[in-house]
């Protein structure tokens, strides 16, 4: 890792402000909890991970922690229906946006926001929430005070099962696409729409 990124790491870690648009392209700043390292956070129980969401001349970045299924019962035992979930585990999902974006419906500014959704047995909630730096859980009023905007999008199944929770970036032009999250049987699709660009 360069000093350059060492130094954004513990910016992070040591809870300063959200990233720079340069930080926000950086795969290594993601926040995580007390003396965490990425290396360390690779070897969890539920890993750390990192999607790189490019859209024209700049990048967006999401972390979240990838739990497995490991012969449970995912979605309406672990992950309780109308209960909101962290999208992952560990420290709250975040994305690094160095550019003005709409995600779902909710228009947001440059900067940092946390990502955690109201799962339903045929539509999700995802709510975008200021409050980035700090464990995923719980989510209680104090976090949902930061709350900036929330919109729905149904569920599907996955043509198979998926052990590992996973979200992926699929672009659909430069300038917008959707993120995909896939968990056991479930399939759901965010999308995220740079400002200034046509859809």
């Amino acid at each position: 890792m360069t000093a350059s990124r060492t130094a954004a790491l513990l910016l992070l870690v040591a809870g300063a402000a959200a990233p720079t648009a340069l930080e926000a392209q950086n795969t290594d700043a993601c926040w995580l909890s007390g003396d965490a390292t990425p290396a360390a956070a690779a070897e969890r129980p539920s890993p750390l991970g990192v999607v790189a969401i490019p859209m024209g001349d700049a990048e967006a970045t999401l972390c979240y922690s990838r739990p497995s299924m490991r012969d449970r019962v995912i979605m309406g035992e672990l992950v309780p229906f109308d209960t909101p979930w962290r999208l992952g585990a560990n420290e709250a999902t975040a994305i690094h946006l160095p550019f003005a974006a709409t995600i779902g419906s909710v228009a947001v500014e440059p900067g940092t926001y946390a990502l955690y959704a109201i799962p339903g047995r045929e539509q999700w909630e995802f709510v975008v929430n200021r409050a980035w730096q700090r464990n995923g859980a719980p989510i209680d009023d104090a976090v949902r005070a930061e709350d900036v905007g929330s919109f729905t999008r149904n569920a599907t199944r996955t043509e198979s099962p998926v052990e590992t929770f996973t979200i992926a970036w699929a672009a659909h032009g430069a300038g917008m696409g959707h993120l995909v999250l896939e968990w056991e049987n479930t399939r759901v699709e965010v999308p995220i729409h740079k400002a200034g660009m046509g859809h």
